[in-house]
């Protein structure tokens, strides 16, 4: 029998835990963000650099642009899929993000690898989801997606001290977890459409399936 996490929301819990270490490290200066960040030649040694590393950032307007996307885009996305599968998408695209910078990058840190999953998945999910790209320029969500991954493409060429593999890696997990909920969301739409009386087993695989 799976086991599932009965929480609410992991939005909150994830912002204060990344509040909280960058808190840490304001106060414990270098040693402690260099104990935890992503360092590439040591992940062999230490792989869970590539978990911890997730929740470092490099100063406050890096945490504030992440918590604050955080906030807007995961809840939108979080109350579509429900809590799991938004953890599930969160962590993993942060890991897989890592996992890949560490191949480009000899030091990494930040929530943004796991951030562009969430806005990746949204990009399929919600795609005409209108926004404000740079709080400026109204856009939907899929023109903004595009927008993203070309300026993420071109900053791996002209280095600007931003982790654009991660950002682009995360992305597409979250684009792929996207495709995947959408292709599972329609064959349960399929199913019940079909019968004109549902089964146990039906409603029960429905309501595993989470709410699209």
């Amino acid at each position: 029998m799976a086991m599932r996490l009965n929480v609410r929301s992991w939005i909150l819990p994830l912002i204060i835990a990344n509040v909280a270490v960058f808190a840490l490290q304001m106060m414990l200066g270098n040693l402690f963000t260099e104990s935890l960040m992503l360092i590439s030649s040591d992940v062999t040694a230490r792989p869970w650099i590539l978990f911890t590393s997730m929740f470092l950032h490099g100063g406050l307007d890096h945490i504030l642009f992440n918590m604050y996307g955080l906030f807007i885009f995961g809840s939108l996305l979080e109350r579509k899929i429900g809590p799991n599968r938004f953890i599930a998408l969160y962590l993993g695209s942060g890991l897989a993000a890592a996992l890949l910078s560490s191949l480009f990058y000899a030091r990494a840190l930040g929530a943004s690898g796991a951030l562009m999953g969430v806005i990746g998945a949204m990009v399929i999910l919600m795609p005409n989801l209108q926004l404000l790209f740079f709080f400026i320029i109204p856009m939907p969500l899929w023109v903004a997606g595009i927008v993203w991954a070309v300026l993420d493409s071109i900053g791996i060429f002209v280095p600007s001290g931003i982790a654009n593999v991660a950002h682009l890696v995360g992305m597409g997990c979250g684009l792929l977890f996207g495709l995947w909920l959408k292709k599972k969301h329609g064959k349960i739409q399929r199913i019940i459409s079909s019968k004109s009386q549902l089964t146990e087993e039906d409603m029960l695989e429905y309501l595993k399936s989470g709410r699209i």
